[in-house]
């Protein structure tokens, strides 16, 4: 089995209080790089695997991209895109589909209903189904498909890892990282997800969100395209009220969460964060990763009040806000 992060190996990174009372607390590791990509800091063992979830999405969004799939402005950013699946997220995806020739029905991730609960209480009151196309996922899907009928490649078991595509996502992800993959496992959505460490999704994630989209090199034109195309279009890569969305409106940051507590994100100034909450719990990892940066001196005071103010991040009792997610005091 490969070396994975163990509670040995983890720090504290964020505690949930209760009337004064600390009720939970998440321990997890966490690497900052500055603008210029060199590790700045170190929580917990940075160098030890992780699967990257969602968080690998950006990278796998690149590669469709220089495999061919021609996408731009919403239908880019929603390429790499965990979306909660509203009409508008559906209505891009589907274009994203249809300018390529393909159907719903070529999609390979699961049926879902939408994690959006106003669409989804909507569709339940038109009977409507599950479907793939509202899987959160559903974006990086109709890319991977766009990709394989730009390059010729077959669309029917895109998500098997020795399929073109499959071996071209890899080819990539480890130019980005500088790794070579340890291990592969599947996807919540059927895809291929490589084991990375932390330091390397970072160094990833640095080489995306600093790219510029009028470099004379196609990988980094095609990231700074990507980046740009989030920036632009918030609403795309979660939705609104979401912490992504609302990290990249209120902070101008690049940002990606992932499954099972998994966190990337890059400041204006392209310092970046990457992180994992060892119990896989999301709800600290947006705050954490915008305080290691405000710390780093990438983001002001004022950037994180105003974020903590948009998330929510009060407990709860008896309707009323008794206590918070907060950072460790030790972090």
């Amino acid at each position: 089995m490969p070396e994975t992060l163990t509670v040995q190996d983890s720090v504290e990174l964020a505690v949930v209080e209760r009337s004064g009372f600390v009720e939970s607390r998440h321990a997890g590791a966490a690497v900052v790089l500055s603008p210029d990509g060199e590790v700045v800091a170190r929580y917990g063992d940075a160098d030890a695997l992780i699967l990257p979830r969602s968080s690998l999405k950006p990278l796998q969004a690149v590669a469709c991209i220089t495999a061919g799939a021609v996408l731009e402005g919403e239908q880019l950013a929603l390429s790499t895109a965990s979306h909660v699946g509203t009409d508008r997220h559906a209505a891009v995806v589907r274009d994203i589909l249809t300018e390529g020739g393909l159907t719903e029905d070529d999609l390979e991730c699961p049926v879902a209903w939408p994690t959006d609960t106003a669409t989804r209480d909507a569709m339940v009151r038109e009977h409507d189904q599950q479907a793939r196309i509202r899987m959160n996922c559903s974006g990086k899907h109709a890319a991977m498909l766009r990709a394989c009928v730009a390059t010729g490649w077959p669309t029917k078991g895109y998500l098997d890892p020795s399929h073109p595509l499959q071996m071209h996502i890899r080819e990539v992800v480890e130019r980005l990282t500088g790794e070579k993959i340890a291990h592969t496992s599947i996807d919540g959505c059927g895809a291929p997800v490589h084991a990375l460490t932390l330091t390397g999704l970072a160094r990833a994630i640095h080489r995306i969100g600093s790219a510029s989209d009028r470099s004379p090199f196609a990988l980094h034109r095609v990231a700074g395209s990507l980046v740009r195309a989030v920036r632009e279009h918030p609403w795309t890569i979660e939705g609104p009220g979401r912490p992504d969305t609302i990290a990249i409106e209120t902070l101008g940051v690049f940002t990606k969460g992932g499954a099972e507590g998994v966190m990337v994100m890059v400041a204006p100034d392209n310092t970046t964060v990457a992180l994992k909450m060892l119990d896989g719990s999301a709800r600290a990892s947006t705050l954490v990763a915008a305080t290691l940066l405000q710390r780093a001196g990438a983001l002001t005071d004022e950037d994180l009040t105003k974020l903590i103010a948009a998330l929510s991040l009060g407990v709860l009792g008896g309707g009323v806000e008794v206590g918070a997610i907060r950072v460790a005091a030790g972090l």
